[in-house]
């Protein structure tokens, strides 16, 4: 089968749409799909070798690094795109590759597949200063964009249950992302976790803590940060990514007077994010507005647990005890922190725990499969509506 993905975002950014489109096209290749991806970059070119189309597009930095938009369609790639006839499209993004997407497939008469990603209701601080409205805009336009697709994927019941309340009448399949974990599981020797500590300016002896992602309001890197400076126990936390928020974050850290043990490193190559991970010794984060919680499931497969903020979207994720725990409170945080750093046999435990959750649910095998059975259903669903469409018009 012939496959296009859509996607405004691509590599060598980093962020769950990426992880998951990445780890989409590697899984779909290994069925024996031909797979392209439609992006967008700085320059128009086609790259047939690395099965890349990209559209030239305008830079917003400001609103996440690498993210750019386009306004208008780019006729010479959506033709190069036309002449290799994909026979479905599945969309990553609701943007610009989007509306290309919805141009293609109606040139061509194929089905598009949708993933919905991202939880637009923890962004609406970005467009509207009034969340009920943002609420609303963002319920009327996930709908009606929705109406252009055959399927919609969710990556977890949280998500599905927010498009259920936007009353999506598409068929809707909760598939969670599959990660290639391969790249995780080479431990680091001692010498070069040791060197990577030294490069870093971090304690040999320090307890680490990882946040690693988008640095945006939405996060909440912020409670982290206050919580960690209220700590009595002796730590260091280390801040992986960039973001919109990134200098008003550095800036807090220096109020709160704990800057001297908080790291960040600003956005890092994504084939070493392996090594960051293994680097620490706990994952955390506060974010609520994840929609999958992919690197939760990395930091499992880098072998190191999580203490993380309770949300929907991780109640299948993290089992408190088990691989980790889950918080409500500075209360929580701490105690559990404590448990962590004291208790060496359960720490290893929940290592072991973590290690085998993540490859046992988050194959990135199991997930082109699952997917693979969904483009099946729509292309018969599509051909299906064509079918009656047609004889209705005779």
């Amino acid at each position: 089968m012939r496959i296009l993905l859509a996607t405004d975002l691509y590599t060598p950014a980093i962020n769950g749409v990426v992880t998951s489109t990445v780890s989409l096209k590697n899984s779909l290749e290994q069925i024996g799909h031909d797979v392209r991806v439609l992006t967008l970059s700085e320059d128009e070119y086609i790259d047939i070798e690395e099965d890349i189309y990209s559209v030239s597009s305008f830079n917003i930095n400001k609103i996440y690094p690498g993210a750019r938009i386009k306004f208008f369609k780019d006729r010479a790639v959506l033709r190069g795109i036309i002449d290799w006839s994909p026979e479905i499209i599945h969309t990553q993004s609701e943007f610009s590759t989007f509306r290309m997407a919805k141009y293609i497939a109606q040139y061509l008469s194929i089905p598009i597949v949708h993933t919905y990603h991202t939880i637009y209701e923890d962004y609406t601080h970005y467009f509207s200063p009034n969340k009920t409205t943002g609420r609303k805009v963002v319920s009327l336009l996930s709908k009606k964009l929705l109406s252009d697709v055959e399927y919609v994927i969710a990556p977890t019941n949280k998500v599905k249950r927010m498009l259920d309340g936007y009353a999506v009448r598409q068929p809707i399949k909760v598939i969670p992302t599959g990660i290639q974990l391969d790249r995780f599981t080479k431990r680091l020797e001692s010498k070069k976790r040791s060197q990577m500590r030294e490069h870093l300016n971090i304690p040999e002896d320090a307890f680490l803590l990882i946040s690693l992602g988008r640095l945006g309001k939405e996060k909440n890197v912020e409670e982290l940060l206050l919580f960690f400076s209220l700590l009595k126990i002796d730590a260091h936390l280390l801040i992986v990514g960039d973001g919109p928020n990134r200098y008003r974050l550095k800036e807090y850290a220096k109020e709160l007077e704990v800057d001297h043990k908080v790291t960040f490193t600003g956005m890092i190559d994504p084939l070493e994010v392996p090594l960051y991970y293994q680097t620490a010794d706990l994952f955390v984060s506060a974010s609520t507005s994840e929609t999958q919680g992919l690197t939760y499931i990395e930091a499992f497969a880098s072998g190191i647990p999580a203490l993380c903020r309770a949300d929907e979207s991780i109640e299948n994720v993290i089992i408190d005890g088990k691989m980790g725990y889950q918080y409500h409170s500075f209360k929580e945080f701490e105690s559990c922190l404590y448990v962590l750093i004291h208790s060496k046999e359960l720490y290893h435990t929940m290592v072991g725990e973590a290690e085998e959750f993540a490859f046992k649910h988050y194959s990135s095998e199991s997930f082109g499969e699952h997917v693979n059975e969904i483009y099946k259903k729509a292309i018969n669903s599509y051909q299906l509506k064509h079918v009656i469409r047609y004889k209705h018009s005779k």
